[in-house]
């Protein structure tokens, strides 16, 4: 119980003030809005990029983890896919929605923070590697297939053109680009643009966990329960131990399968709804999966954590 104490609670206490501040009426819609878009576009770009740009490219990015962890993660893509049609028989577009639910693990907002509580800030460096191929990952396995689905009978380079204009347009993967840019190159950074960004990155977490509080206000469950169990679960337990059995077979590191784990066990981020949401599809099972699964990482969390070494 101590670790769901000094761990967990104080990264939900954070988005709690978030919930109860739009809940109240204490902020608007837009003032809300006006967060998000901060950290979404400023902050956690700045953050991962100066992840990114630090990282020690040919000691963290060890292929053992990225395949336990993104074996998991494509596993719950195909489940929730493939779960969406022939158990709750939503059509091929929904499917892919909902799969995409099931794919993209909230790792900024959640993982970060849970795995510094628990395990320090320097354990943080197995995360920004998993962190720094997810959105282009994520996005290309979504939008290729969406665009696959909906373009059956086009032409497949109009579909790639599409998936690379709608990934290079997202700012974190526009951050990570330019971290490993600097990182690949050694290109110095100037002093002060060192402590401006160190600045906005101290701001990046716990202004984005206020946002993602006052955002899940809006994403009360409604409908479609059997479906949102199954999706949520898929992150919750498939995932995680997908990559915790992995991480075993191949002999990570400790630090790595607890960076991978955790990450994997994060309940779906909000760009899942931004996802259905971009398309029109499963916008009431995104939104409230992410609620719903963001609450349940309260206890599920709590699990792994007591279960990692």
């Amino acid at each position: 119980m101590q670790a769901l104490a000094d761990v967990i609670l104080p990264v939900f206490l954070i988005i709690g003030f978030g919930y109860v501040a739009r809940w109240r009426n204490l902020i608007t819609d837009s003032q809300v809005d006006g967060v998000v878009w901060f950290t979404q576009t400023f902050a956690i770009p700045c953050l991962l990029f100066v992840a990114i740009a630090r990282l020690d490219l040919g000691q963290e990015f060890n292929w053992r983890l990225l395949v336990s962890f993104y074996t998991g993660a494509v596993a719950g893509f195909a489940l929730g896919f493939w779960g969406a049609r022939l158990i709750f028989k939503r059509d091929w577009e929904d499917c892919v929605a909902i799969g995409f639910v099931a794919l993209f693990s909230n790792s900024v907002l959640l993982g970060l923070p849970i795995t510094e509580r628990a395990y320090g800030a320097d354990a943080l460096a197995p995360n920004y590697a998993i962190i720094a191929i997810h959105s282009p990952i994520c996005y290309a396995i979504g939008i290729t297939t969406m665009e696959l689905i909906r373009n059956r009978g086009g032409r497949l380079r109009d579909s790639a053109v599409r998936v690379f204009a709608a990934m290079f347009r997202n700012a974190l993967v526009i951050g990570i680009g330019l971290g490993f840019i600097v990182n690949l190159t050694g290109l110095p950074m100037p002093g002060v643009v060192d402590q401006a960004l160190d600045m906005m990155v101290r701001a990046a977490l716990p202004a984005a966990l206020f946002g993602l509080g006052g955002v899940l206000y809006l994403y009360r469950p409604e409908g479609d329960l059997r479906t949102i169990g199954y999706v949520v679960a898929l992150s919750l337990v498939v995932h995680p131990a997908i990559t915790f059995g992995l991480a075993h077979a191949f002999g990570l590191s400790t630090e790595s399968m607890r960076s991978a784990v955790v990450t994997a066990a994060m309940a779906p981020g909000v760009n899942a709804y931004v996802f259905a949401n971009l398309y029109g599809r499963a916008r009431r099972v995104a939104a409230s999966s992410v609620l719903i699964g963001t609450a349940g990482v309260i206890v599920t969390g709590w699990v792994w954590l007591q279960i990692l070494p």
